[in-house]
């Protein structure tokens, strides 16, 4: 396999009406940075033809490979699924419907180079920030944020934005142990880089909501609360991820 400088994975559920120009975006950003880059796609199960879309796209291109999943697992084991058809140094997680722009990507790589760090993330609660999204989401937002610093303590501010850049030895050291695939994914993925002793940094995002009807219900906060509780009882009661060697 030619490792690639930067893989980007990008979930995708029942995107059929914007993975084309998502994808074309990211692929023509990547190209005018110059970067060595593959981008892979994960189909997580979708129903609305949105695999056909991603495969006719590809035809022709060697930066696009495909994953799937036969079923709609959550973008938790869609991103794991991901990364085994990566080969990039660095990893970047990015949400397919262009709420953060691709260009992004750089921001986060700068931070990483600049500051040593293992880990850099989009934060919407930087102060450089530019976000538009519903106030509904705020609150939802700072009420899991005053959570999650008080169970793990993390030296960061946000976990949920969904841009994210990883050295490739993070996710390799952190997948093989997670257990959640859906709702505290993010959560239990940053609270392990942090627990083996990995650096995480904050970079400033800008995100616009296109789609305010965006899936949060009543039962995905419920789900997320407890899914949190979970990880948090596992590391620092059972001491779980300490005792278990990764699954292979």
């Amino acid at each position: 396999m030619n490792r690639k400088t930067l893989s980007i994975i990008m979930p995708a559920y029942n995107e059929a009406a914007v993975i084309a120009p998502s994808i074309r975006e990211t692929m023509t950003t990547m190209d005018r940075m110059g970067w060595d880059y593959e981008v892979v796609v994960v189909d997580d199960g979708s129903m609305d033809g949105t695999l056909a879309k991603v495969q006719a796209l590809a035809k022709g291109r060697g930066h696009l490979l495909i994953a799937k999943n036969r079923e709609n697992y959550g973008k938790g084991r869609a991103l794991k699924k991901g990364f085994r058809a990566t080969s990039g140094e660095y990893v970047a997680f990015l949400d397919c419907d262009l709420d953060l722009h691709p260009g992004q990507v750089k921001t986060l790589l700068d931070i990483m180079q600049r500051e040593q760090a293992d880990v850099v993330i989009g934060s919407k609660r930087h102060p450089e920030s530019q976000v538009a999204y519903p106030w509904h989401r705020r609150v939802i937002s700072n009420t899991y944020f005053f959570l999650v610093k008080l169970l793990f303590g993390l030296p960061i501010q946000d976990t949920q934005t969904g841009l994210k850049l990883f050295r490739r030895e993070v996710l390799a050291k952190v997948f093989p142990r997670m257990l959640v695939k859906r709702y505290a994914f993010d959560l239990e993925l940053l609270a392990l880089a942090h627990h083996f002793g990995y650096t995480i940094a904050q970079a400033p995002v800008i995100l616009e909501t296109k789609r305010y009807q965006h899936r949060i219900r009543a039962i995905d906060i419920v789900h997320t609360f407890w899914d949190t509780l979970a990880v948090w009882y596992r590391m620092h009661v059972l001491r779980w991820y300490d005792r278990h060697a990764p699954r292979r």
